[in-house]
């Protein structure tokens, strides 16, 4: 299974890029894994148009038969545990990859989120697309220590 988290931004400007491109490699030791940028869709009057833009880009870069997961604030919360769990499910139901969207400042177009195969939150606050983006592959990578039994996640001691 291959990994991929399609995002809108410039890389350029975010103080995030070491630590996202170190859990990518990390994640990559158990799936492929790749971080792709797009430019965000030229600014309309109407914010409609470029979100719609902006989801036929994302659309693009998914591969025939992978499974598609939009970042979204209201979507579904999982536990980290609950990530991994539902990764290992897909691979072993033998999806050939797994392609994250995060949304630009404008967020993620409504259709592209209502057709996905699971819309996933990471918080209910609304996060700076660049720091949703970290927290995806920091997740990721905390999903690949859980399944494999990596020292890394702990659980808590209460």
């Amino acid at each position: 299974m291959r990994v991929r988290v399609i995002w809108f931004g410039r890389a350029a400007g975010s103080p995030y890029e070491e630590q996202v491109e170190a859990y990518r490699r990390r994640v990559a030791h158990r799936w492929p894994a790749e971080d792709l940028v797009v430019r965000p869709s030229p600014r309309a009057a109407e914010p409609r148009v470029a979100l719609a833009a902006e989801a036929a880009a994302a659309r693009r870069l998914v591969p025939d038969r992978w499974s598609l997961v939009t970042l979204d604030r209201q979507g579904r919360t999982m536990a980290s545990e609950d990530l991994a769990a539902e990764l290992t499910a897909r691979q072993e139901a033998g999806a050939p990859g797994l392609a994250f969207v995060v949304g630009s400042d404008l967020g993620l177009d409504r259709q592209l989120v209502r057709g996905a195969d699971l819309s996933l939150s990471l918080s209910a606050l609304t996060l700076p697309h660049q720091l949703a983006r970290l927290c995806l592959w920091e997740q990721l990578y905390r999903a690949t220590q859980i399944i494999t039994g990596g020292a890394y996640h702990r659980q808590v001691v209460q």
